[in-house]
């Protein structure tokens, strides 16, 4: 089994001088990609200098798009995704395979509270990890993770779907669910960044990290999202028609707009788990054309 690491690195010499030399002890026969995410501080040559097969973009397009870039490049079966700041050890990686062996299409090294930046960090990936498992009915450990061994083939059935900034750990985590993929997590401690100060801002990147979510839920189960929404629609009629009536026994404009809206969304969301079920079948037949 080829196996290959990919590094998304920008302005990570630093951390990149520790990491690259502990996994080429520890993997000699990995590929070691890093996909230079527009740095200015001398990391391309860096990592070239230390064996590594460095993969360019002139400027920063995300550490997404870094991600697929490398993915789209590894020759490996199994990809290991890891920082390059310093965070991941390599030592866990064997972990991470283990389960891979044991028959998982991804395992994902999973943080405790003290392996997140800080609390406010703490308490909004506890939230997304308790969303993310009720939308997929599956207990999600840490949703935000970089830290995932994959098998290269599955992985790569989802780059249309990830986006190009800092959320395409949630959106590959609910896609492998949501196509039967086994997911494994292997609890995991992180070190201090080295280098410099990290690039999510946690304000901005934390509400687009909500914002993927309720995507991928319009994606991964539409209805656990629409028919709440209807439901309550349906009930903010009826109540309001049961107060109109009893105080003038009448049926109003308001209670015909709430139930119209309640048949609405339910429809969407009927017609949105079709499109879901027809988007994961035409995946399924890509790959049998493939003989995956």
């Amino acid at each position: 089994m080829l196996l290959s690491i990919v590094l998304p690195a920008r302005n990570e010499s630093v951390g990149l001088a520790k990491v690259l030399p502990a996994l080429r002890e520890r993997f000699p026969d990995a590929e070691l990609i890093v996909v230079d995410d527009g740095s200015t501080d001398g990391t391309p040559a860096l990592a070239e200098g230390l064996g590594a097969r460095v993969l360019r973009t002139p400027y920063g397009m995300g550490n997404g798009a870094a991600i697929k870039r490398g993915a789209r490049a590894a020759r490996g079966d199994v990809i290991v995704f890891m920082d390059a700041d310093g965070q991941h050890d390599p030592a866990h990686i064997p972990a991470l395979l283990c389960r891979i062996e044991e028959g998982h299409d991804m395992a994902v090294g999973a943080r405790d509270a003290s392996g997140q930046a800080n609390r406010h960090r703490g308490l909004a990936n506890a939230f997304y990890n308790r969303l993310a498992s009720w939308v997929t009915g599956h207990p999600i450990a840490d949703l935000t993770s970089g830290f995932r061994a994959v098998r290269a083939s599955k992985f790569r059935e989802f780059l249309h779907l990830l986006p190009n900034g800092f959320s395409y750990p949630t959106t590959i985590t609910m896609a492998f669910f949501r196509s039967g993929y086994p997911v494994a997590y292997v609890p995991i401690p992180v070190h201090q960044r080295v280098g410099t100060a990290s690039h999510i801002r946690p304000l901005k990147d934390g509400v687009r990290f909500l914002l993927i979510i309720f995507k991928i839920a319009t994606l991964y189960s539409p209805l656990k999202l629409f028919l709440p929404t209807a439901v309550a629609f349906f009930l903010l009629g009826a109540g309001w028609y049961g107060w109109t009536f009893h105080d003038a026994g009448r049926f109003t404009n308001m209670s015909a707009l709430l139930f119209s809206a309640s048949v609405i969304v339910f429809l969407m969301g009927l017609i949105s788990e079709q499109i879901t079920g027809l988007t994961y079948l035409a995946s399924k037949d890509d790959r049998e054309v493939r003989g995956e």
